[in-house]
């Protein structure tokens, strides 16, 4: 089986596609409809002695919830938290969210518990990046894992330090988010490209009429919207169904140094080029040799080490790579190597280096 074959697999639904029409909802998206990330600090209840053990700060946050309760921790007690973890919760608010809304939050522990299955999180203020609070979250964690530990031993499935809690928090403030306040609308482009700006414009003069669109460069495309609020609604909606077949994607490589992983699109092109390729390995086997005295010559047994090193150089004969006007070619002159991912990685880079690869290379 060739080296390359997983390769193969993994590429054979890109060879030799047309360009696929795609609705303009897919491609891009609304100026300021947008999520917002929120994020609280809050105590987690209930542990069955899988706590925080003797954390400051933990100490701190209980005595404070105490004192605002009415209830007055002496002072110099020492307090056993075993059942209270201090946590960090994180939520995303998402556009248009009106206050009585819910979300799902986040937990995850911020000192040494143990674990966070069967707690439940006390309210906590959820704020956004301007500190202002946007939602309240409380409720009974959900945690996908589970774990036991006796006599030293200790099995664990999955995270028990974090977890989640389904519409864990309730919307107390809205995000205010525009739609053509002021007669016009920005559409942004997930990727920037000149080709698929012009033809997401010409779709929408297409549909609304001239002067509807423009573009003004490559990913922003303005649109002038309904006077009428009621109106820009069904506009938008009208606008995201449009079908636009994007421009070809830039021909690129990702290599991933640390893993090997190599991955490209059906751009990718490689011109005619001849690659030497080898592999060279090193085998070293060591034996024990026992040397053993005669028995009457008093001296004892000795035990030396016996080493054998082989090195063997696999073929390294010239392969021509043919060129590739389709990724099913590209493919089909790289398994002509015979080289396994990992070596495919430094192939790529010679052959990027003397012009042979048409395409970007991208090590992650």
């Amino acid at each position: 089986m060739r080296a390359l074959a997983t390769l193969c697999l993994l590429f054979a639904a890109l060879i030799a596609l047309p360009s696929q029409a795609e609705r303009l909802k897919d491609l891009a998206s609304i100026q300021g409809v947008r999520d917002n990330p929120l994020i609280g600090y809050g105590l987690i209840v209930g542990l069955d002695g899988s706590g925080d053990q003797t954390t400051p700060f933990t100490t701190q946050s209980l005595n404070n919830m105490l004192v605002q309760l009415g209830i007055t921790v002496p002072s110099g007690s020492t307090m056993q938290l075993k059942n209270v973890a201090a946590v960090m919760v994180t939520a995303t608010l998402p556009p248009f969210a009106r206050p009585g809304q819910t979300i799902d939050v986040t937990v995850s522990s911020l000192s040494n518990a143990k674990s966070l299955r069967g707690g439940t999180l006390l309210m906590t203020p959820l704020k956004g990046a301007d500190g202002q609070v946007y939602a309240l979250a409380q409720g009974n964690m959900v945690i996908g894992g589970a774990g036991a530990s006796a006599g030293g031993s200790k099995v664990q499935i999955n995270q028990l330090s974090s977890g989640r809690i389904p519409a864990g928090a309730i919307v107390e403030r809205a995000v205010e988010s525009p739609l053509g306040g002021d007669g016009t609308l920005m559409l942004e482009l997930n990727t920037s490209d000149f080709g698929t700006a012009q033809k997401a414009v010409e779709a929408i003069n297409l549909s609304f009429g001239p002067g509807t669109a423009l573009a003004l460069d490559a990913r922003v495309i303005q649109i002038k919207a309904p006077t009428r609020p009621e109106e820009r609604v069904g506009f938008l909606a009208r606008i995201e169904n449009i079908d636009v077949a994007p421009s070809q994607a830039v021909a690129k490589v990702i290599i991933n140094a640390r893993t090997g992983s190599v991955v490209m699109n059906q751009a990718v092109r490689i011109l005619d080029c001849a690659v030497a390729h080898g592999n060279l390995s090193v085998v070293i086997t060591t034996d024990p040799v026992i040397s053993q005295p005669n028995p009457l010559a008093g001296g004892s047994t000795v035990v030396s080490q016996s080493s054998k090193i082989e090195i063997n150089q696999g073929g390294g004969a010239l392969q021509v790579v043919r060129a590739g006007a389709a990724l099913a070619d590209v493919i089909k002159g790289l398994n002509a190597l015979g080289a396994n991912p990992q070596d495919l990685v430094s192939i790529l880079q010679a052959m990027k280096a003397v012009g042979a690869l048409r395409a970007e290379l991208e090590i992650i």
